[in-house]
Order: structure tokens, then sequence, then C-alpha cells
């Protein structure tokens, strides 16, 4: 009766030997695909958006601030329409931009 326990055992260890080699050549083999596919089509790096209070407020603030920049230059070109003209604006505009963010929204740095 212990033999044929022993022999059995023996099956079983000898079994799961075989399935941990066969699970340590797929993952071998999958380690080196990925490895391969990474270098031939390398993954671009994700950006992860803060996502709390301050994160969204300043998101918004952004927005207002762009959307500002824009109304301005729309409105220069609709009513003047001169180029030399706009572009003054949208120089001005861009180096008064952080100035009125400063003082609009206490963004002190």
């Amino acid at each position: 009766m212990s033999k044929e326990r022993a022999r059995r055992r023996a099956e079983r260890e000898a079994e799961r030997a075989r399935a941990i080699r066969a699970n340590e050549l797929r993952q071998a083999r999958r380690a080196r695909r990925r490895a391969l596919l990474g270098r031939v089509f390398p993954r671009p790096a994700r950006i992860a958006r803060q996502g709390g209070l301050l994160a969204r407020r300043r998101r918004a603030q952004n927005a207002v601030v762009a959307l500002g920049l824009l109304l301005v230059q729309l409105i220069v070109w609709l009513v003047w329409g001169s180029p030399p003209l706009s572009f003054g604006v949208l120089v001005l505009s861009l180096l008064l931009t952080p100035v009125v963010v400063t003082l609009a929204f206490d963004r002190r740095i």
C-alpha cells in the first residue's frame, strides 16, 4: 500500500514539476515577446491628470484665461481687422497674461 502511495506521490510531483516548468517557459516567452514589442513599438508616456479640487479649479481658471485671450483677439480682429494691430494686441496679450492671472487668481510663485 505504501509503495502505491509513494508511486502516486511521485507522479503528482513529476506532473507538478512539468506544469511549473511549462508555466515558466510560457512566462519567459511572453516576457521576451513583450520586450521585443516594447523595443519595436514603444508606448507613449501616459500623463496622469490630477483629480483633486485644486486641480479642477486650476483647469477651470486656465480655461477662463484661454477663453479671455481668444475673445480679446476675436474682438480686435472683428472691430479693427488690421493685421498689424491684431499682431500687436496678440503680443501685448501674451505679455500681460501672467500679470492678469496673478492678480485675478492669486497665483503667487
